[in-house]
């Protein structure tokens, strides 16, 4: 019953993603309050199926590919949330919740049997570790969004040609502070996952750092992150440059995410698709 819950919710991300879409295009405001509406019945949805499967396997369900795929969807949704309702920025559900109906609707075709934890994955690190990640990474999918809109900001001031998105889309300093703020909440969050890692990986292995796959590419997104903050922070890297930067750092997150564990075999890589 949970698994069929956690992909029911697949429907819900897709319509909010599209009502926000078409709140985006066609200034419909009504369409703006649905997709919130639907996307907080998903998360809702979502998480009692997660609450469900807790249940029934016994352990903090983020140790499969479906499993991750579909907890990754449900964090970026209710960090969304989160933002919209400070900053009150709907068209960035435009670009935020079509991201997790992808991750969503990718472990939707995934079976989601549960599994019997292995022996390495059964501590207290592992919800601790993966929550911090997961949220982290949620909020860096948050900036990439913000990224994203404010190029197409940009370019739209620069070309004089304002469309229809133009006038849904807020000012370029409202945009380069989302960015900020998203780095300076997603950051700490990195770089507190990583540390709990390894503390379990020295538990589990018996080495802190091990040159896995996984943990080389974290570093690379952390150096990624780490270069972004310090410049913003130190030589007041600002708008077009950190719009770029918070867009190639989220794409590392999900090389790091999926492209190794898919692509590069190591202690961290799922044992197979079906998690």
């Amino acid at each position: 019953m949970q698994t069929v819950l956690l992909k029911a919710t697949t429907f819900f991300y897709l319509a909010g993603a599209l009502l926000y879409l078409y709140f985006t295009f066609a200034l419909n405001e009504r369409s703006a309050r649905l997709g919130r509406m639907f996307l907080l019945i998903g998360v809702i949805l979502h998480g009692a199926g997660f609450a469900g499967r807790y249940v029934v396997a016994g352990y903090t369900p983020v140790t499969s590919l479906f499993e991750s795929l579909s907890f990754f969807a449900f964090a970026i949704v209710g960090v969304f949330l989160a933002f919209e309702l400070r900053y009150n920025l709907r068209v960035l559900g435009a670009f935020v919740a079509p991201l997790a109906f992808a991750f969503s609707a990718f472990a939707a075709f995934l079976p989601g049997a549960v599994r019997t934890l292995p022996p390495a994955l059964n501590s207290f690190w592992l919800p601790v570790h993966v929550m911090l990640l997961f949220f982290g990474n949620a909020v860096f999918a948050v900036a990439f969004g913000a990224g994203i809109m404010y190029l197409l900001m940009e370019r739209e001031l620069k070309t004089k040609k304002m469309g229809a998105i133009f006038k849904r889309l807020p000012s370029l300093n409202v945009l380069d502070d989302i960015n900020y703020r998203c780095l300076t909440i997603g950051f700490p969050l990195l770089t507190l996952g990583i540390i709990t890692g390894s503390i379990w990986a020295n538990y589990a292995w018996g080495s802190y750092w091990s040159w896995d796959p996984k943990e080389v590419w974290s570093l690379v997104t952390w150096l990624l992150y780490a270069a972004l903050l310090h410049g913003r922070v130190t030589v007041g890297w600002r708008g077009r440059k950190a719009a770029i930067l918070a867009i190639v750092g989220f794409c590392a997150v999900l090389f790091t995410f999926l492209g190794v564990n898919l692509l590069l075999p190591g202690l961290h890589t799922y044992s197979n698709l079906s998690g």
